[in-house]
This record gives structure tokens, C-alpha cells and sequence, in this order.
């Protein structure tokens, strides 16, 4: 198990969008530690989600939370300089939508932004080895990426259990494993058992009846720290 302390993330891609802002500081305010950005390019992926200027706006709106950034799109190096320019904290993309991993992994840093690698149910974590000491955190999907409201792999818990043996075999403490896909308070424990330390949730958190984010976050805290 991480010994970091864990970490909620909201993810928008289940918030009202025509109330965002409001949505994102009702949450943060409800104890939500960052904002999750799913980007989707109708290439890498079959949606069409948001960019740079939604990001903008929710600083622009006062959201001063981390805001982390998952590309699922294909090329991504223009849209990282566009997200670190927009305010973005951290951001991730997938190695095979990259020609040149190491030198996006640079690009994100160069920018001001934390790096990372976001891993599909089906791709080796062969391509850590050699950029590991370039990762602030690993993002596992344990959905196939695309849509919200997927359910959870159960596969993936064995690969959250094989990053954390890697990270702990190169004596790496600070690198974080995020999850996303299918996360709910149902599953929380053994995704933190496994080894996971930020624990990336949409419907589970935006979803809830009458938007009483205040107990369902807390519930997700409950269940992490316990």
C-alpha cells in the first residue's frame, strides 16, 4: 500500500456542464483535493469532450484546486503547451499516442506541469522502465477509455499491484498510481489495497441524489484513509 496520502479527484466528465464552475467548487468545498480533466479527440478515442478553454474558465471562474489533465487524444504535444498555458497542474497522456514519449514527458515538465503516463487496460507497463524517474504518477485505466459510467476491470487490480512492486523495486516513494474507470465506494478498499493513492471518480461523486457532495465525499475519504 502507498504510504502518500490519498487523493480525491473529481472527474467533470459526469458534472453539469452548464453549471461547472459552480459544480467544481461545490465539490472542492465538499473535500475533493483536485479537478480531473478527461480530454477526448473523437480519434484516440470515440467521443468529444473539452480543451483548453474550459480549463481557462474554471480559473478564470476561481478554482485555484490542482487540475489534472488526462489526453486522450492523438498527437498530444500541442495540446500540453495549451494546458499548461491554461492552468493546468498535471497532465497525462498514453504512450502510443506519442511518437516520442520521453520528449512529451519533457515538454509536460518543461511547461511547468507534473508528468505522467496513462496505461489502457490492455498496455504492458513495459513502457515505464526507462521513464520512471520523469513521472510524478502512473494513471491506470481500469476501463477501456472513451466513456463515463464503464465498470470497473477487475484485471486491473493486479496491475495497480504491479506498479506499486515496480515503483517499490527502484526505491521510487513519491511517484503516485491513479485510477480511473469504474471507481466507486464499492471497490474503493481493494484499489487501495492494492496500491493505488488517488482514486479518480466521476459518476460516483456528481451523480449522487440531490448533490449532497458533503456525504458522499466524505464517505470516499472514510473509506480510503481507514
Amino acid at each position: 500500500m502507498s504510504k502518500l496520502t490519498p487523493l480525491i479527484s473529481a472527474s467533470i466528465l459526469s458534472a453539469d456542464f452548464a453549471r461547472l464552475g459552480e459544480e467544481c467548487t461545490n465539490v472542492l468545498q465538499a473535500g475533493a483535493d483536485t479537478i480531473h480533466f478527461d480530454v477526448m479527440d473523437n480519434h484516440y478515442v470515440p467521443n468529444l469532450t473539452v480543451g483548453p478553454l474550459v480549463c481557462k474558465s474554471l480559473r478564470n471562474f476561481g478554482v485555484t484546486a490542482p487540475i489534472d489533465v488526462h489526453l486522450m487524444t492523438e498527437p498530444v504535444d500541442n495540446l500540453i503547451v495549451d494546458f499548461a498555458k491554461a492552468g493546468a497542474t498535471q497532465i497525462s497522456f498514453h504512450p502510443e499516442a506519442s511518437k516520442h514519449v520521453e520528449r512529451s514527458l519533457k515538454l509536460i515538465q518543461e511547461s511547468g506541469c507534473k508528468a505522467g503516463l496513462a496505461l489502457n487496460p490492455a498496455t504492458s507497463l513495459e513502457c515505464l522502465e526507462y521513464v520512471l524517474d520523469q513521472l510524478s504518477f502512473i494513471l491506470i485505466m481500469s476501463v477501456n477509455p472513451g466513456f463515463p459510467g464503464q465498470k470497473f476491470i477487475p484485471s486491473a487490480l493486479e496491475k495497480i499491484k504491479a506498479t506499486r512492486s515496480m515503483l517499490d523495486h527502484y526505491k521510487i516513494k513519491s511517484t503516485r498510481i491513479a485510477v480511473d474507470g469504474g471507481v466507486k465506494i464499492s471497490n474503493l478498499s481493494k484499489i487501495r489495497k492494492a496500491g493505488a493513492d488517488t482514486f479518480i471518480m466521476g459518476s460516483e461523486i456528481f451523480e449522487v441524489t440531490e448533490k449532497n457532495y458533503k456525504t458522499i465525499v466524505g464517505k470516499i475519504r472514510r473509506t480510503i484513509t481507514s
